[in-house]
């Protein structure tokens, strides 16, 4: 089987009917996040790419017909239309790195309405989750003010590709290194890491534990002090670090308790023993507000490690996000259920300065100094252009970043700049309501000359 039997099976069953019903018109869906999580000022975009590349490859293969009917129980011969079905579409997309702001298209997906349905799924699983650790890693580089972060997180992500985004996320937003060792070597970035408690243990002391390593390793080495008391295992590595004479470049790491507090008893050991230059690297459950509090109480902590919080994107794992039909044949269409009402009509965000950003129609020009945020990504179902380095994606998110309002920076309590649709839009949105409106109040109404009947079924006078 191929990827494109990771779908769900309801995008199957409406593909079977489309194609039996000839419904193969073009189709143009929306995908956007409709509100942001408790505590987001602004998104990233990310998982463009990973999405283009499972488009560029798709391709509905016998097996995975025989997989589609076995899944509905139906004779393969009634999936016959779906056999060799390949996207041919064309995608305008937020490029990765990107800030965007709620309701605002990420991407938008115009292909045969049949094709178009079956990569929903596909789709909104990259970009919802890409997108959902890639703004609470750039979260963590903000809250550590210019200190470099770290990713820890594979061993605690749901899944290995999930750690393997996770630290390429976290080096696009702005994190130094990653401890993923295929992901570092994949992505570009430097592999960093230490030793475990286990290591220490494994030695009679932990004085032998810290000068075996720096035997095996020449140096610059980080030493793990708190496998047993804290403050006697940094005067140890002081002690180790300076025979050694392995002070430049050298670290100690903190990776359990009031680590403010440890970071200030550490840093004046180790200054006393005339190791000023010797870093400290705080771990241990940090997310962007441990490492917001410890960096306004002035801890001198020099490089934060972050893992399972960013990982999962612990506090807000999920983006409300969707993917809806906004245009058939060339028909705007719109959804008009409560709370869950979307805009018809293919789209274009302008972003104008300072984050005013305005949602309008695909072809209609930018408003003011605005500029285009959906970009050509894909066409005949082929890249446009290959994949971005990671620098030209870090210079994106760089340069957005600097823009964006200062409340929507903050940690807490952060205040995003909220995106309003063009008179266009909403001109569009009132035209479609009322024609929806009306077809349902003549589809309802009975024939006028139908006579009217009781409950009994007898004709009323």
């Amino acid at each position: 089987m191929s990827e494109a039997t990771t779908t769900d099976l309801y995008e199957v069953t409406m593909a079977m009917s489309y194609l039996r019903e000839r419904m193969t018109r073009p189709a143009t869906f929306s995908l956007f996040v409709r509100d942001l999580p408790p505590g987001r000022g602004f998104l990233v975009a990310a998982g463009l790419e990973s999405a283009l590349d499972y488009l560029a490859g798709y391709r509905i293969r016998p097996a995975d017909v025989e997989a589609f009917a076995s899944a509905l129980n139906r004779p393969t011969r009634d999936l016959a239309r779906l056999r060799g079905l390949k996207f041919t579409g064309e995608v305008r997309a937020v490029p990765e790195g990107r800030i965007v702001l709620a309701g605002e298209p990420l991407l938008e997906v115009t292909a045969p309405l049949p094709q178009a349905q079956l990569v929903e799924t596909y789709l909104l699983n990259q970009v919802s989750y890409q997108t959902a650790i890639a703004s609470k890693a750039a979260r963590c580089v903000l809250a550590a003010a210019g200190r470099p972060v770290v990713d820890f997180s594979l061993r605690r992500t749901h899944g290995v590709e999930a750690g393997f985004q996770a630290a390429r996320l976290g080096a696009l937003v702005g994190f130094a290194g990653t401890s993923n060792v295929a992901a570092a070597t994949a992505v570009g970035v430097p592999a960093v890491g230490t030793m475990a408690h286990s290591y220490v243990e494994a030695f009679p002391s932990e004085e032998e534990a810290f000068r075996a390593f720096a035997r095996a390793h020449p140096g610059p080495i980080t030493l793990l002090v708190d496998t047993y008391e804290t403050e006697e295992g940094v005067r140890t590595a002081a002690r180790v670090l300076r025979d050694l004479d392995l002070t430049t470049g050298s670290a100690i790491r903190l990776d359990s308790g009031d680590l403010g507090a440890l970071a200030v008893r550490a840093r004046g050991i180790l200054n006393a023993a005339g190791l000023p230059d010797v870093r400290i690297v705080a771990s241990g459950g940090l997310d962007e507000y441990s490492v917001d509090d410890l960096v306004q109480s002035g801890a001198p902590i020099d490089t934060y490690a972050v893992g399972t919080r960013i990982g999962v994107a612990a506090d807000a794992p999920y983006l409300d996000s969707a993917y809806k039909l906004v245009e058939y044949d060339g028909n705007p269409v719109m959804k008009l259920s409560s709370a869950k009402v979307t805009a018809p009509g293919a789209k274009q965000v302008f972003r104008c300065p300072g984050y005013a950003d305005v949602i309008g129609l695909r072809d209609e020009g930018a408003p003011g100094r605005g500029h285009r945020l959906l970009e050509p990504a894909m066409r005949d179902g082929r890249r446009i252009a290959e994949r971005p380095a990671l620098e030209e994606e870090q210079a994106r998110f760089t340069a957005d970043l600097e823009e964006l309002p200062h409340a929507a920076l903050r940690v807490r309590s952060p205040i995003a700049p909220r995106a309003v649709p063009s008179e266009r839009l909403n001109a569009l949105v009132g035209q479609v309501r009322r024609r929806l409106i009306e077809h349902r109040r003549s589809s309802a109404a009975p024939p006028a000359s139908e006579p009217r009947r009781t409950v009994s079924g007898r004709e009323k006078p």
